[in-house]
């Protein structure tokens, strides 16, 4: 068997038409002209059969290439469905490359800005750590120049002591040489140094012990013993053998000199000691008391506070017992006496549970009568929500009273109730024209089975 091509020259090839259905059929489409001369006749039997073969062959012919041009058709659906379908993974595809390539756009932009933020916080670390290594070193220069300021002050106050000492020494000592000068005994000119040296031996003394955090007090006072000695000793000779002004100037330069130096050691021993000033320790007393009075006012705020809340808690005890003894006076009265046998003054909540339990084996407000006041109502609750349509299922009537459809294999009906067949004007709904077609092809199929 051979089939035509599909297309021809890149066209479409029409449907071979079959003219000589009329020889097929044995009917001829006109009267053929007869010829006097006798001519052969060919048999009938041989023209026939040639006639049918052809007639099937072009069928045969016909649907083969109707048959091609199915597959062709279905071919191109194919390849045209799967060209669309490829168009729309590859479209699928794209787009969720241009997702994936925003979404790693976006966690890229993040990173970046999420490492640009740690960057950021860094360099505000860095430059807060440089601030404060500034500030310290700048602090630490001023606590320097000011320790150097103060070594300055103190080496300029120590040494302006010692000069004013010295000037004294020289101002008092001509005297005191005077009053023991004796042109018999000139040995004695050395008392009125060793009176003037001593004190100042003394002094270093009382220096050496400040530093070595010894005891000090009575190197000062052996000091000042001496430094009165010589201001006495200035005094009397000044006004016996010189005018008063001569003799109060050495006198006061004997103790001057002294004085001086010791207030230079006494100011030494307290900046060791961290002893504070008159003024801060007078801020200190004034900051104390104050801290004092506060604290002081807040405890009597916190008693005003819970006496009030304690007067608050009575009342409401009190207004407790008396609703208690109105409402239970039964129990009252067994939780008085059981509160006297467990010795407590008045009705406590423990008082009042054991009572209640004592009373009706329950929690307190809990009876028998309210337990089957409760049950009461749950199984009237139960009735209600019985007799309650929501909660009710529903029987409606079926309006297909008699089945419509013919029965199986003479068996009787299957799709109805068995009820005798009385049709009624509105039993079911009619068919659709699609459905009464359908019914009737079954039908015809039904009866055509039967017949066979």
């Amino acid at each position: 068997m051979t089939t035509s091509p599909p297309q021809v020259n890149g066209h479409r090839r029409p449907l071979p038409v079959i003219t000589d259905w009329q020889a097929f059929l044995g009917t001829p489409a006109e009267q053929p002209v007869v010829d006097p001369t006798p001519t052969p006749t060919p048999e009938p039997t041989a023209t026939a059969v040639d006639l049918v073969a052809q007639a099937e062959a072009d069928a045969i012919r016909t649907k083969a290439y109707a048959d091609a041009e199915e597959q062709r058709i279905n071919a191109e659906a194919e390849a045209k469905a799967i060209e669309i379908k490829a168009e729309a993974e590859a479209e699928k595809m794209r787009l969720a490359n241009e997702r994936s390539a925003m979404r790693m756009e976006r966690d890229r932009a993040e990173h970046d800005a999420h490492l640009e933020d740690i960057q950021r916080k860094r360099e505000k670390a860095a430059r807060l750590d440089e601030e404060e290594r500034a500030a310290a070193k700048q602090s630490e220069q001023a606590e320097a120049k000011g320790a150097e300021k103060v070594d300055q002050s103190a080496n300029r106050w120590r040494n302006a002591a010692l000069a004013f000492a010295i000037m004294c020494a020289v101002v008092a000592l001509p005297v005191q040489m005077s009053a023991f000068y004796n042109p018999n005994a000139k040995w004695l000119l050395a008392a009125p140094i060793m009176l003037e040296a001593g004190a100042w031996v003394i002094l270093a003394g009382a220096a050496a012990a400040v530093a070595a955090h010894r005891p000090h007090w009575h190197y000062r006072l052996i000091a000042w013993s001496l430094a009165f000695v010589a201001a006495g000793v200035n005094l009397w000779h000044g006004l016996e053998h010189f005018d008063p002004a001569t003799a109060i100037g050495t006198a006061f330069a004997s103790l001057a000199g002294p004085g001086v130096w010791d207030l230079h050691e006494h100011g030494r021993i307290r900046r060791r000691d961290g002893v504070l000033s008159w003024r801060e320790r007078r801020a200190e007393r004034k900051a104390a008391e104050k801290q004092a009075a506060q604290e002081v006012a807040q405890e009597k705020r916190e008693a005003a506070r819970e006496e009030a809340r304690q007067k608050a808690r009575d009342a409401i005890n009190l207004r407790l017992a008396e609703q208690r003894r109105t409402e239970f006076p039964d129990e009252w009265k067994y939780a008085l006496k059981l509160a006297v046998a467990m010795g407590e003054t008045t009705v406590t909540d423990a008082v009042w549970d054991r009572a209640w339990d004592d009373k009706h084996a329950a929690k307190p407000g809990v009876t028998a009568n309210s337990i089957s006041a409760r049950n009461a109502a749950a199984e009237r609750m139960k009735r209600v929500l019985e007799r309650d349509p929501a909660n009710t299922l529903s029987k409606g009537t079926s309006s297909q009273r008699v089945p419509h459809l013919p029965p199986k294999s003479g068996r009787g009906s299957r799709t109805g109730p068995k009820v005798r067949g009385t049709r009624r004007a509105g039993d079911a709904p009619p068919f659709v024209s699609a459905a009464r077609k359908q019914a009737a092809i079954t039908a015809k199929n039904t009866a055509t089975e039967e017949q066979k």
